[in-house]
């Protein structure tokens, strides 16, 4: 069966024999296969190879011959993926002599004709016109292997190799490792095959013989050494499995808010005193320690502040009396607490005033109203106030 070398192989055969040929005409299919016609037509066109893993892809590019007018309907590029099946190859050969199971075929412009054809014995091969690289696919483990040399905490997040690996997770399972998150994937998981190697290696007892393989290490102390130094891949099963476990987050049918159980269960994510930083992707880490060599130089951890400045307004808040609210609530009622406290002193300023005001305006209107009174009765003075009233009272009954 065609594997990745092979296929890149092919890819650079189909380039090499194409070079500077120049093809011409329909696409032809046999009348076997059960595949796709190709809806290719040209006068002149060229063919270009390259591979992905198991996929090879073929690109016809046409040829613009001189004369021909701007304004005329020209011929488009059209890419075909291949994939080879069980027995899937490519031949050029003379165009009378077709190998048997050639069953697409690309002709030459020239005479007498030689053809490029895609053969399968078995027909279990395909190809997709207009077609691109599967999605569901990897990378290339030939000419893509890059994409381990990014941060371990970001590969993590890639589904083609962490399913169901996600932000928490992610922090919780390096955390428990001791692994630094911006620590080059390909260094951690390189790893893995020498320390196993190492775990299942059994060191003889006193009087016994080395064992001859490792297979013969009885399965349950395998196990148990496994559980006892568990790698990255070990726990990206055990981890999830202890969420699920415990109900999840708020999937417990009788407490569907209660979030406590989890809460208490994070080890590391949006935990008090651990570190974060944003990715390369933007997503926030937490870890603790050093973060690793591939760290990003200008990264910011808006979540780790944000939480700091909750975790500070929620003591203020409970300083001042504010429970079980949020802290932009608590804020907002201290700042009108203290508000109407202010416009409250001040009526109450303004009312003693009035009040004051008032009152010494009376005092002073009894004070000379008392001084008047003494000045009237005191001695020396015209004739007093009361006995200038007597005299009066006496006057009009004897005039009476």
């Amino acid at each position: 069966m065609p594997e990745g070398p092979e296929l890149h192989l092919a890819s650079r055969f189909v380039s090499r024999v194409c070079a500077g040929v120049v093809f011409s005409g329909l696409v032809e299919k046999s009348e076997v296969s059960k595949n796709s016609e190709v809806p290719f037509t040209c006068d002149a066109y060229c063919i270009t190879a390259t591979s992905r893993g198991k996929e090879v892809r073929l690109t016809l590019t046409p040829i613009k011959e001189e004369g021909e007018p701007h304004g005329g309907k020209a011929c488009q590029p059209m890419d075909i993926v291949f994939r080879f099946g069980m027995s899937g190859f490519f031949r050029f050969t003379a165009g009378s002599e077709l190998p048997k199971h050639a069953h697409l075929r690309f002709y030459t412009n020239e005479t007498p004709r030689r053809a490029l054809s895609f053969v399968d014995v078995r027909r279990f091969g395909s190809w997709e016109p207009n077609g691109d690289w599967q999605t569901d696919r990897g990378p290339c483990v030939m000419f893509e292997y890059q994409t381990f040399d990014k941060p371990i905490c970001e590969v993590m997040l890639n589904q083609k190799y962490f399913n169901g690996i996600g932000n928490y997770l992610r922090a919780e399972i390096l955390y428990r490792l001791k692994i630094s998150p911006f620590m080059k994937a390909r260094t951690v998981l390189h790893g893995l095959l020498p320390k196993k190697r190492e775990l299942l290696e059994v060191k003889p007892e006193q009087g016994q013989c080395q064992p001859l393989q490792d297979s013969e290490m009885s399965l349950s102390k395998k196990i148990k050494m496994k559980m006892e130094s568990p790698d990255i891949l070990d726990l990206c099963h055990s981890v999830p499995m202890e969420v699920i476990n415990m109900g999840g987050k708020g999937y417990d049918p009788e407490k569907p808010d209660d979030y406590s159980t989890f809460q208490a269960w994070l080890q590391c994510y949006y935990v008090p005193g651990m570190k974060s930083l944003r990715d390369h992707n933007g997503r926030t880490i937490w870890f603790q320690g050093d973060p690793g060599p591939l760290a990003p130089k200008v990264s910011k951890s808006p979540k780790a502040k944000r939480k700091g400045k909750k975790q500070g307004e929620d003591k203020t808040d409970k300083q001042q009396g504010v429970k079980g609210e949020p802290p932009a609530k608590g804020i907002k009622k201290e700042k009108e607490g203290a508000q109407n406290k202010r416009v409250k002193s001040h009526s109450e300023s303004k009312k003693t005033k009035e009040n004051k005001r008032k009152g010494s305006r009376s005092s002073e209107g009894r004070k000379q109203k008392s001084k008047l009174e003494r000045e009237e009765d005191a001695p020396g003075t015209a004739v007093p106030r009361s006995q200038h009233q007597r005299s009066m009272q006496t006057k009009s009954e004897k005039d009476s």
